[in-house]
């Protein structure tokens, strides 16, 4: 791997070229990754790519009167210095908040590129375009935001909040409020049977801690296995799996951990104010993200949790 004080002029210029043609190619990607849900961002991007497209074609043209017509591969990961870029721009549904950093990066990245190989620039004219680039770089967010008020009139960026607001709802909130559903009301009954059945605290404890965990396990391949969300749009299977499943575990665990409380009745009296809180935050994740009037949700929640409680009771006390 070579450094960067070891590149001859020649070389910087190649690597100037591979560099914004990399950039226009991850623009590109987004733009595409961006289409279906976000069509003004898209547009964004698709402006950046085109302005990418300008550098590389300016930085050849450069190259061919100074160097001639053949180009030296030379890429990023050839030259030490450069940071790793997680291909981010192949995940589908894209995240909109991270692509919008991930360009930023690249826009300072490039920039401080330009700006030190400008300074060791003996030609003239290479070092004026290397200057120029490294200002365009810096007026790039400027352009990005003029480009976002020009393709992001108030009605699209509207539409792409309320996409956005949904896609999280299908993809982070619907498994993970399944999950916490499933594991705060269903380990009700085993925890609760087993602190009747045997006053025992660290007994209660063991029961609860396997069924959290069973449930965790067993509701996150279920989720993950039951649909790949190519026609749901409900994201990567394995993703949810994992939400839905460490829900399941937390909302488990939560009345399970009193009872390490060495008392039964400071253990029990501890777990069912845990129990409450529970059920308070679902009641408020379903009126907040699933639009379920207040009243409703906790009538909902609050009367399938007393009936796996008293079912726990039942059993534990018979």
């Amino acid at each position: 791997m070579r450094t960067f004080e070891s590149l001859s002029e020649r070389e910087v210029l190649a690597l100037a070229i591979s560099l914004e043609e990399d950039d226009e190619r991850i623009y590109s990607d987004i733009a595409d990754g961006l289409r279906e849900d976000y069509p003004a961002t898209a547009e964004v991007f698709e402006g950046m790519r085109e302005e990418e497209s300008g550098h590389r074609r300016r930085l050849i043209e450069l190259f061919e009167q100074r160097f001639g017509t053949h180009i030296p591969l030379l890429r990023r990961h050839d030259v030490k210095g450069f940071v790793y870029r997680k291909p981010l721009w192949l995940l589908r549904p894209l995240p909109l908040k991270i692509v919008r950093e991930q360009a930023a990066a690249m826009e300072l990245e490039t920039r401080q590129f330009y700006e030190r190989a400008a300074t060791r620039s003996q030609d003239p004219g290479v070092r004026q375009l290397l200057n120029d680039l490294a200002q365009d770089e810096r007026q790039h967010r400027e352009r990005a935001e003029e480009l976002e008020r020009d393709k992001l009139q108030p009605d699209a960026r509207g539409r792409e909040d309320e996409t956005s607001r949904r896609l999280f709802v299908l993809q982070i909130v619907q498994p993970g409020l399944a999950g916490l559903m499933d594991g705060s009301v269903s380990t009700l009954a085993p925890v609760f049977a087993a602190a009747f059945a045997t006053q025992n605290p660290r007994d209660a404890f063991l029961v609860g801690m396997a069924a959290s965990l069973g449930a965790g396990i067993s509701m996150g391949f279920a989720e993950a296995l039951s649909d790949d969300g190519s026609l749901t749009g409900r994201g990567h299977p394995w993703l949810r799996g994992l939400v839905c499943g460490a829900m399941t575990t937390l909302g488990g665990i939560g009345h399970t951990l009193p009872f390490l409380l060495p008392d039964f009745h400071a253990a029990l009296t501890a777990a069912i104010a845990v129990v409450v809180l529970e059920l308070a935050a679902i009641t408020w994740i379903r009126n907040r993200y699933m639009e379920t009037p207040i009243l409703s949700a906790a009538l909902q929640v609050g009367l399938g949790g007393v009936l796996v409680f008293l079912t726990g009771i039942l059993i534990g006390g018979a």
